[in-house]
């Protein structure tokens, strides 16, 4: 069983390059895979791998980039190693929003997992799902609207269009989009915002047990189990390599699919040669999956 590691924290950083070559040298030491996006005002990170090697990984990054303290994390697990390779990668923000937060930015009320339903029951509350649109899709929480915007840049102009005296509970996956949008608000005279602490996956962690859960659907992740369900466990959804689209088994009987390489919201935007591309990909990883050969999409099991 693989354990996934999200977490982020914001912190103003320096020798951007340097840390970049050390965080990629810990993570091929102990066959970790999965993200690490590093930036001036902080780190924003999913990795995965043995418990134990998370571990001291965990440790090793905190070391390097000299906290003691993520400001959100959340832990899942994986029958199989949910992502291809290591990556870190030198953004100019950990999420991009055109703007930048550090340690000492004001942190808005962070509402733990098990008081969060109440606050979302009361009417007067806008709960706010801050992610894209096709996550929002694949599930969320019981009145929770979507900004329908594709481009987390694009976020601020659904916010100026909302009322400032009204309550707002704002929710994402891990927590750091949020964390953004929070600080945007208190910027532009909104007074009552509260946050999901940990985000929808901290959530479900706290909640897989209590029958009050008030999430619908599945959570989409970003990384090969597309989607977790209440239990955190890979839900029913898969995706399609052509887009990265969440799909569903009936999208899949549909003539618009082509696995590896179209689906339904795809299909009508790519060239032919672009499809053809994508399908002799996929023909070379089925025949890899034939003669069980090695190749970069592989899935990889551990044993329990």
């Amino acid at each position: 069983m693989f354990k996934v590691f999200g977490f982020y924290k914001f912190k103003k950083l320096t020798s951007l390059k340097k840390n970049k070559v050390l965080l990629q040298d810990i993570l091929i030491k102990r066959s970790i895979r999965g993200t690490i996006i590093i930036a001036s005002e902080g780190v924003n990170a999913t990795i995965s791998g043995k418990a134990t090697d998370l571990q001291s990984t965990i440790i090793k990054i905190k070391k390097i980039l000299d906290f003691k303290k993520f400001d959100s994390e959340n832990i899942s697990k994986s029958k199989f190693q949910p992502f291809h390779k290591p990556k870190v990668k030198i953004k100019k923000e950990v999420v991009p929003m055109g703007l930048t937060l550090t340690s000492k930015n004001k942190r808005y009320n962070h509402v733990d997992p098990k008081k969060w339903n109440k606050l979302i029951n009361k009417k007067e509350t806008l709960v706010l799902d801050s992610r894209k649109p096709f996550e929002y899709k694949v599930g969320s929480f019981k009145r929770s609207v979507n900004p329908d915007v594709d481009n987390f840049r694009e976020f601020p102009k659904y916010l100026k269009k909302l009322n400032k005296k009204k309550p707002i509970a704002m929710f994402c996956t891990g927590g750091i989009r949020c964390e953004k949008a929070s600080s945007y608000l208190l910027k532009n005279g909104f007074k009552d915002v509260s946050q999901l602490d940990g985000g929808i996956l901290n959530y479900l962690e706290v909640k897989k047990k209590d029958k009050s859960i008030s999430w619908q659907g599945e959570c989409f992740v970003f990384d090969n189990r597309v989607a977790v369900n209440n239990k955190l466990n890979k839900g029913s959804y898969e995706q399609c390599y052509g887009c990265r689209q969440p799909i569903t088994k009936q999208d899949m009987k549909l003539k618009s699919y082509k696995k590896g390489a179209t689906c339904k919201y795809c299909i009508n935007l790519k060239s032919k040669t672009k499809i053809q591309s994508s399908s002799t990909r996929q023909y070379q990883i089925d025949i890899a999956e034939k003669n069980n050969t090695k190749h970069s999409f592989k899935k990889i099991y551990i044993p329990e």
